[in-house]
């Protein structure tokens, strides 16, 4: 969660290699990281699926680019596709799916290299309530089946705290660290959906609403 202009989107180019930092350092695992790293996946606002290519083609565009479009990487690719639903649509074109299909076809992309961790760059802002709703729940079920770690930056506090385990609230330029609020549910298989109906989710709403001063 953050403040309107506290950089956010820096933040999480930087994390991915594509914006040099002026200060600090990066590490993964323990392991400290300088520029690119093939263990960190990144998912926009847009879908940015390549109209002229198949679902299954855009789905290993990214083996493509780094070299691996190998057998094995290609059959992982085809196991996702079965696995979330998207098997038999694997020929069609993006302009034949729904938004929330082609979410899902833009982060199977992205699972294809195996990040250690994907970050999403309020990657459900251009689809309807619903839809996103919808997509959020897929989204969170699938990375919790690939055991991934995910940094999410959204406005959306309800989002935010359906989706999180931690929800860490940035202040306004210069963006710095105002609080962490960790998010837990005493709740048998825990997904967004059923995160909004829990008497806790309230409490969290009206602590991140206050904090962040939407009503001043």
């Amino acid at each position: 969660m953050d403040q309107v202009g506290c950089g956010k989107s820096t933040l999480l180019s930087i994390i991915a290699g594509l914006e040099e930092k002026t200060e600090g350092e990066i590490y993964i695992e323990g392991e400290k990281v300088e520029g690119i790293s093939p263990k960190v996946g990144y998912m926009l606002q847009r879908d940015c699926l390549l109209e002229w290519r198949t679902v299954f083609s855009n789905t290993i565009f990214g083996l493509e680019i780094k070299g691996k479009k190998d057998k094995e990487s290609k059959q992982y690719v085809e196991k996702l596709l079965k696995k979330y639903d998207l098997y038999d649509f694997k020929d069609k074109y993006p302009s034949e799916l729904s938004g929330g299909m082609r979410q899902r076809v833009a982060l199977i992309r992205t699972l294809a290299v195996k990040p250690k961790i994907l970050l999403l760059d309020e990657a459900f802002s251009a689809l309807d309530y619903q839809t996103r709703i919808m997509v959020t729940n897929d989204i969170y079920n699938i990375l919790r089946e690939e055991g991934m770690t995910a940094i999410i930056v959204t406005h959306d506090i309800s989002e935010a705290i359906s989706m999180s385990d931690r929800v860490i609230v940035l202040n306004a330029r210069p963006g710095t660290v105002r609080n962490i609020h960790k998010i837990e549910f005493d709740m048998e298989n825990r997904n967004p959906i059923n995160c909004r109906e829990n008497p806790k989710f309230s409490e969290y709403f009206n602590t991140l609403w206050r904090e962040l001063g939407v009503d001043e």
